[in-house]
């Protein structure tokens, strides 16, 4: 890193969602990409060419020139890769929200560089408003990658190993499992000969309230008004699915349990 103090020079390793998203925002926000990894050399020479870098087809060929090296790569993957990472003085980050800071301690200067966000190829987020979850082995690594984070985002927090943890099973709980519902709820309107879009105004006010009101109070819908004549009509129209069926019933008996006993 010699004696600069904003991160200058990047190496991605990874070119999934989150890679390709991370390393066209550094390059947007005046960074340079020097090299993208990748065991798809596929993946690799695509998000490369899009960001100005060379490819690396094996991690003993990565640069140690670099200021930062992004493990944006599977969760299960990171401990394994980081072991094969040859040493660099460079600071080494990955960007999971479930993995402890210290599987990278084997670096001099090492963090995590965590979005919480979803990402998808085909869509492009605003990243500056994308929360960046930073974590890192000094005062002065964390300084570099909150200088880094404020540069793409005017969202940047200090959160540890711990707190991280808590935070992406909540995130799982408000995109995934909902994601879930979202495609359930689409393939029966689909069924029914009925839009998805017509559920979007319904949707996006849903989030709209818990933005001025807790979650809580922002609860509708036939089971927190105790409606059981409305539930047991939509189980019956449920018979033949049984699985949506299950999902249906259990999400229905937790918020009786939490709003009638």
């Amino acid at each position: 890193m010699g004696e600069i103090f904003d991160i200058q020079t990047v190496v991605v390793i990874g070119s999934g969602n989150v890679a390709g998203h991370l390393a066209k925002a550094f390059r947007e926000a005046g960074r340079s990409i020097l090299q993208v990894f990748s065991p798809d050399t596929g993946h690799a020479s695509s998000l490369a060419e899009k960001v100005g870098a060379e490819v690396a087809s094996r991690l003993f060929a990565v640069t140690k020139e670099a200021d930062l090296y992004l493990l944006a790569v599977p969760d299960k993957k990171i401990t394994t890769v980081a072991a094969r990472l040859p040493l660099v003085k460079g600071i080494v980050c990955h960007t999971s929200g479930i993995t402890p800071l210290n599987v990278l301690a084997r670096f001099e200067n090492y963090g995590v560089f965590y979005p919480l966000q979803t990402f998808s190829k085909e869509r492009v987020p605003d990243i500056s408003q994308v929360p960046f979850c930073l974590e890192a082995s000094s005062d002065i690594v964390y300084n570099r990658l909150q200088t880094l984070a404020g540069k793409l985002s005017q969202r940047v927090y200090a959160v540890d190993s711990a707190q991280r943890k808590n935070l992406h099973l909540a995130a799982v709980l408000v995109n995934n499992f909902p994601n879930y519902l979202y495609a359930e709820a689409e393939g029966f309107l689909k069924e029914n000969h009925l839009s998805m879009k017509m559920l979007l105004p319904l949707m996006r006010e849903t989030v709209a309230k818990i933005e001025t009101m807790p979650a809580n109070e922002a609860q509708t819908g036939p089971a927190m008004r105790g409606d059981h004549e409305t539930i047991d009509k939509h189980l019956k129209m449920l018979e033949n699915k049984n699985d949506l069926r299950a999902v249906y019933q259990i999400l229905t008996q937790q918020i009786l349990k939490k709003y009638h006993e």
